[in-house]
């Protein structure tokens, strides 16, 4: 019996694991770098350097790298910097994880913090979360006809599914000079620096994947004129490019995530050689998956009536698209300064991180629920210390509509920052509002039978024989037309024509007439 079958490309989940560690190290400062009396500012990013998959587990190497600012007793300059790295190396265990999985693994640092232990070193201490999946290519080979189908009875089902198109890393790069406006003085050191994305979206077309936002690029710098007031500057570069993609159409479905990986901005020479222009280079991360929708006919059970057919089955699961939503959430807060800190004069840099911390499932859709941290930099009304920080938590929730089904979805959110404002409300506090776009897929996993292979044996006469007939049959509650038919050896469209039946659905309870079909 000839078969006729379409492959389906799809992925598999094979695992997913989390850790948590901590990160801490002592740090000398550099011979050339002046004593530390206060610690203004610190982060630190995530670097792997290498990520393999091993026997049932991933193997992770990289390095925190950490920024401070830091204020010193310095005449003439109050105000300097540190960089450093601490190295990690840790494992995520996934039970039956092969080489040839696709792995995704995403750190977050959930808290880092810096104590100052002499004014010649410090304790950094970090606390850092991996989150590891694994994805297992595989194709589906679905049954859509036979050849010799009109010996053979059988029953059809569509299938309204997703079929993976791809699932692949690329990378965006951005290269810009920034000039200073006319009214600030030269640059002599970088201090301190902040590039983050704004209302960055990808949208498809035609054998490309487009990319269009903006960064949000704001420098602390010393100048050279006076090096002992601070100078900042503020300017937004466009995020905007093509990813080539053969396979990509319009039509199809996407889920791309974007990421800044690697920023670098370096002082470089104008026209007049002055030290007036910022070269910015920036790499962006996109981890894309398409899917495209297709409906398929599917063969989902067979029998024949002069010779015996045995189906063989296995169970698997497609993917269908439940919905694909965004929403806008809109935060404020006001945040007070502490007791301690020294009053505002300008507001002068700020920084963000969003965090999705939790989505819960109600009647009317998806809740999210998360903390938006701004960092504050500002000029201080104090010339003994110019510059202070202030970090504001905003928590905020959102509802994203989603239609009541099943347990078995699996939902995918990501969130990022289009606007964020920081008014200066007194002395003593800062206005905060932002505009945050959450978007939502939500895939609902279908699971079904397939038909895997085909056996024919000759039809056993004498057993046929010893079969009534004729049956009065009463239908039972998960009974349908194509399985009674089979059971009694005739055909679908014989017991609606004997019965006076308009089409295949019948009731519990119902009342059959069969007569049995011989060859």
């Amino acid at each position: 019996m000839e078969l006729e079958k379409r492959i389906i490309h799809k992925n598999e989940n094979a695992g997913k694991a989390f850790s948590q560690i901590t990160l801490d190290d002592d740090y000398n400062l550099p011979d050339y770098k002046p004593d530390l009396t206060k610690v203004i500012r610190e982060r630190g990013k995530l670097h792997f350097d290498e990520i393999r998959i091993n026997s049932g587990h991933i193997l992770m190497k990289g390095v925190l790298r950490f920024q401070i600012l830091y204020r010193t007793d310095l005449d003439g300059k109050k105000i300097n910097y540190l960089k450093g790295e601490i190295p990690f190396q840790e494992n995520l265990s996934i039970d039956g994880i092969e080489e040839t999985d696709a792995v995704k693994v995403d750190g977050r640092i959930e808290d880092i913090s810096v104590s100052v232990i002499n004014s010649r070193k410090l304790s950094i201490r970090s606390l850092v979360e991996f989150h590891g999946v694994a994805d297992r290519g595989s194709e589906e080979e679905i049954l859509t006809g036979i050849k010799e189908e009109n010996t053979c009875e059988t029953e059809r089902e569509n299938l309204d599914i997703l079929e993976l198109v791809m699932d692949k890393k690329d990378t965006l790069r951005i290269r810009q000079e920034l000039p200073l406006s006319s009214n600030k003085p030269n640059i002599e050191e970088i201090l301190w620096n902040s590039v983050e994305p704004r209302g960055v979206d990808c949208y498809l077309e035609e054998g490309k994947i487009e990319v269009a936002g903006e960064a949000l690029v704001q420098v602390l710098y010393a100048s050279v004129e006076d090096g002992e007031h601070l100078q900042w500057f503020e300017t937004t570069v466009p995020i905007k490019g093509s990813i080539e993609c053969s396979s990509c159409t319009k039509e199809q479905i996407c889920r791309i995530k974007t990421e800044l990986s690697q920023v670098n901005i370096e002082i470089t020479g104008d026209e007049d050689g002055e030290a007036r222009v910022l070269l910015l280079e920036l790499v962006m991360n996109l981890e894309i998956s398409l899917w495209q929708e297709v409906q398929i006919e599917m063969l989902s059970d067979m029998y024949a009536l002069d010779r015996q057919i045995q189906p063989e089955f296995k169970k698997t699961c497609f993917e269908k698209l439940m919905v694909k939503n965004e929403a806008k959430c809109r935060v404020f807060e006001r945040a007070e300064l502490e007791e301690e800190q020294e009053d505002i004069l300008q507001v002068c840099m700020n920084e963000t991180q969003l965090n999705i911390e939790q989505m819960t499932r109600t009647e009317d859709g998806i809740l999210a629920e998360g903390i938006l941290t701004v960092e504050i930099l500002y000029i201080t009304a104090d010339d003994t210390m110019p510059l202070s920080a202030k970090k504001v938590y905003i928590p905020f929730h959102q509802m994203l509509e989603m239609p009541a089904t099943g347990e078995n979805v699996n939902i995918c959110m990501d969130g990022s920052i289009d606007q964020l404002t920081t008014l200066l409300a007194d002395n003593r506090s800062i206005d905060v509002k932002a505009v945050i776009t959450l978007r939502l897929l939500a895939l609902e996993q279908m699971e079904k039978q397939l038909i895997t292979q085909i056996h024919e044996e000759e039809l056993d006469v004498k057993a046929l024989q010893q079969r009534p007939g004729l049956v009065g049959y009463i239908v039972r509650e998960g009974d349908r037309l194509f399985g009674i038919a089979r059971e009694h050896h005739t055909t679908v469209e014989n017991i609606i024509e004997m019965n006076g039946l308009s089409s295949q659905q019948i009731r519990p309870g119902e009342k059959l007439l069969i007569v049995k079909t011989v060859m």
